[in-house]
């Protein structure tokens, strides 16, 4: 990577800090927390573990294994959230309730939460899913940036024009919290544009970089 963004050097010595099923379980509402949420199957566990540089979220073949609010500390004061995965798991409706509940109680209750990572699989943006998070971030005021994962399974132009289509939706619905970008986690196409976003929601500067190279 060409450049050093100071969030790289806090995930090489980020851990495992606890999990939680709802809100009231969670680590003390202080500090940041950035959060990683999107469908069971738009491959926000391989972005999350690109995005860091570390296997901090488990991937499996049957989406919607997470099932807890799962927080990594980065620093005594930051952290990286995994969201449960919604929408494709094969789960008790009262369970699918249950994970919306207190998803929808986190993002608005949560006043530590410094933004939301939403990833969406480019081949199928917007989903319902995803309108119901972009909603709950407009009605909490806070900053939500997606990433249009697995576009190594389009073509660049295919992939550009979703993008388009994509920003544009956000601009009209959404226009003072959302905005968006192009991500691959094989190809490793949208690492640093993300990590910047994550960076200023953590108010890191080159100054915070743990560790010298």
């Amino acid at each position: 990577m060409s450049s050093k963004n100071p969030i790289l050097g806090l995930c090489q010595q980020a851990t495992f800090l606890k999990s939680a099923a709802k809100v009231q379980q969670c680590p003390p509402d202080e500090g940041y927390e950035v959060a990683f949420a999107g469908r069971s199957n738009a491959g926000k566990s391989s972005a999350m573990n690109t995005l860091t540089h570390a296997r901090l979220a488990r991937t499996s073949k049957t989406p919607g294994r997470t099932q807890l609010l799962n927080f990594f500390s980065l620093d005594e004061q930051r952290r990286l959230v995994d969201l449960p995965g919604y929408g494709f798991a094969k789960v008790p409706i009262a369970l699918k309730e249950h994970w919306q509940q207190h998803l929808e109680a986190y993002l608005q209750q949560r006043h530590c939460l410094a933004g939301v990572m939403l990833m969406m699989d480019v081949r199928h943006p917007l989903t319902d899913f995803d309108t119901m998070m972009l909603d709950w971030a407009e009605a909490s005021q806070l900053p939500i940036h997606v990433l249009l994962t697995k576009m190594d399974k389009l073509t660049f132009g295919a992939a550009k024009n979703t993008l388009l289509k994509v920003q544009r939706e956000l601009h009209n619905r959404w226009p003072h919290t959302a905005s968006a970008q192009l991500f691959s986690s094989p190809k490793r196409i949208g690492v640093e544009e993300a990590l910047a976003v994550m960076s200023g929601w953590l108010e890191l500067t080159a100054g915070d970089e743990a560790g010298e190279e």
